[in-house]
């Protein structure tokens, strides 16, 4: 367990993206209970969309009923993995193998706010420099800086037109759609 200097408990929440490595979240706080995880889902998901499963530990904090109650609500299944078990979590042991090592191992956290401060400090830099060697050692959500186009490279740039084409072919399809559904009398939304 991760403490502050005066010797009070931290705990650490961390949301992880298997499909994208992503770290989405890690909530740093005194103690955790279903209401700040339901809290810190419902930020992400409004954000992020509702994911089809969530994978997590049987934590009490994960498993009660008005966070399961409300995961149904939203249409996100549950996916708990057996106690005893973390290799069914292997992203996120993964993960939290390397926040201990990077990070909590060699901090010494006066306060809760320093600790929040360095840690989400370290999440944006797991995320957009720290290079992954399941991603081809690319960060997981890179910062792109792209330099502006002169005003010769922007005259010289061709249209594409096979991407007009598409986007043409779509809004031809949806002002069919449209035509069909205002005569029929049915919930067709067109697309685009």
């Amino acid at each position: 367990m991760d403490r502050t200097d005066d010797g009070r408990p931290l705990k650490l929440m961390v949301v992880l993206d298997e499909w994208t490595r992503e770290c989405l979240a890690i909530r740093v706080a005194r103690r955790l209970r279903a209401p700040h995880v339901l809290e810190v889902f419902a930020d992400l998901m409004e954000v992020h969309g509702v994911p089809a499963h969530l994978r997590s530990d049987n934590g009490p904090e994960m498993v009660a009923t008005i966070l399961r109650t409300w995961l149904g609500r939203v249409g996100a299944g549950t996916l708990y993995i057996t106690p005893g078990s973390p290799w069914e979590n292997g992203y996120c042991e993964s993960f939290n193998g390397k926040l201990r090592d990077e990070l909590l191992n060699r901090e010494v956290f006066a306060t809760l706010h320093e600790a929040q401060v360095l840690v989400e400090q370290w999440r944006v830099h797991y995320n957009r420099v720290r290079p992954h060697s399941a991603l081809g050692y690319r960060p997981p959500a890179p910062e792109a800086i792209l330099p502006r186009p002169t005003t010769a490279a922007r005259r010289s740039r061709s249209p594409r037109p096979r991407l007009t084409h598409q986007l043409d072919q779509t809004k031809r399809a949806g002002q069919l759609a449209s035509r069909h559904a205002s005569s029929s009398g049915s919930d067709v939304t067109p697309p685009g």
